[in-house]
């Protein structure tokens, strides 16, 4: 048995980060291993490291243990890392400043179809996470609220249920709203090339905001979005956390 994030839980940014955290320890450990979303992750531009060696035993790797495992001199055992996030505050903040570095983002860079927006609008991209997120979206008033506090020039929307009360509210305020209608790599890389973003609860959200390298305005929603497992994906210097405070009374 060789590492693989293969059978891992979730959907793309899920597989993303998953595949980011163990590509880290695998090119330390020149371990050989199998990713889950391959072409999707080369779509997007970030390499993923696979090497020579396989082990005869495997270990779990789970949040608790990452670190320990990152920083460890050889490591003798594959890695299953298949029923894990890794999106603790700790691990998120490695793998936010790998894609930053200037040979991953250049690679990012590359690969996006849309570069040429980089640095060269004033447009606003708004991630919407509904369906099975539903419970966790913060709610109209904080769209509303975040889109009043940004100067710009085009306003487009990326969701997964376009016929959600909370897109044809924005829509019929703001008339010329676009809706993205893209697949799920394609809607990362355009909307990560927006000068401003408002962000939904979820590692979607999470992943455009990473690789949005020229993105000035950058807010997310006072929510839950730090779970018992200390789930923190979004405290990221330079981000603006929107408090409830400031528009549930709208």
């Amino acid at each position: 048995m060789q590492t693989t994030t293969i059978q891992g839980n979730g959907r793309l940014c899920n597989h993303v980060i998953r595949n980011l955290a163990v590509s880290l320890i695998a090119q330390k450990n020149n371990l050989c291993v199998s990713y889950g979303y391959n072409d999707s992750m080369k779509e997007l531009g970030i390499p993923l490291f696979s090497g020579n060696i396989t082990h005869d035993n495997t270990i779990v790797l789970t949040e608790d243990n990452y670190i320990s495992v990152l920083e460890a001199n050889n490591l003798i055992s594959n890695l299953n890392a298949n029923s894990n996030y890794f999106q603790t505050k700790d691990i998120m903040d490695i793998l936010y400043n790998h894609l930053r570095s200037e040979n991953i983002k250049y690679n990012i860079i590359t690969a996006n179809p849309f570069k040429e927006r980089f640095n060269n609008n004033n447009d606003l991209f708004i991630h919407i996470r509904l369906t099975d997120m539903t419970t966790y979206n913060p709610g109209i008033n904080y769209y509303l609220h975040a889109i009043s506090l940004i100067q710009f020039d085009k306003l487009y929307i990326a969701t997964d249920d376009v016929h959600h009360p909370i897109i044809a509210t924005i829509s019929n305020k703001y008339p010329e709203t676009l809706i993205v209608n893209m697949d799920p790599v394609k809607t990362i890389q355009f909307g990560s090339t927006c000068k401003n973003l408002i962000l939904s609860y979820g590692s979607f959200s999470a992943i455009i905001a990473y690789i949005a390298f020229n993105s000035n305005n950058i807010y997310y929603p006072d929510i839950i979005y730090r779970n018992e497992g200390g789930c923190d994906m979004f405290s990221i210097p330079g981000w603006t956390m929107i408090n409830k405070e400031s528009y549930l009374t709208l």
